[in-house]
């Protein structure tokens, strides 16, 4: 998860994730790397965190992931099911 220290999505999508029995989140602190910031906008096209992985698959922003747990795929898409 492309992260930064004072974003409250980037906590709630912890949060999301944690409740999903998430208990390794990698998170990639763009504030703090420059580079890695603009690696997240070369992968993603976006500029705003968080943008979330799961495995290979960019979930997106907060609201995609919930977006993706209200429609029933998010815990598949955890256990590496495709979806």
């Amino acid at each position: 998860m492309y992260a930064t220290a004072v974003c409250p999505y980037c906590v709630r999508a912890e949060q999301l994730l944690h409740a999903r029995g998430v208990v390794d989140i990698e998170k990639v602190r763009i504030d703090l790397d420059p580079q890695r910031r603009s690696e997240m906008l070369a992968r993603t096209t976006r500029r705003t965190v968080p943008q979330i992985y799961i495995g290979e698959t960019h979930v997106g922003g907060f609201d995609d992931l919930l977006a993706c747990d209200r429609a029933g795929k998010l815990l598949p898409l955890l256990a590496g099911d495709s979806v």
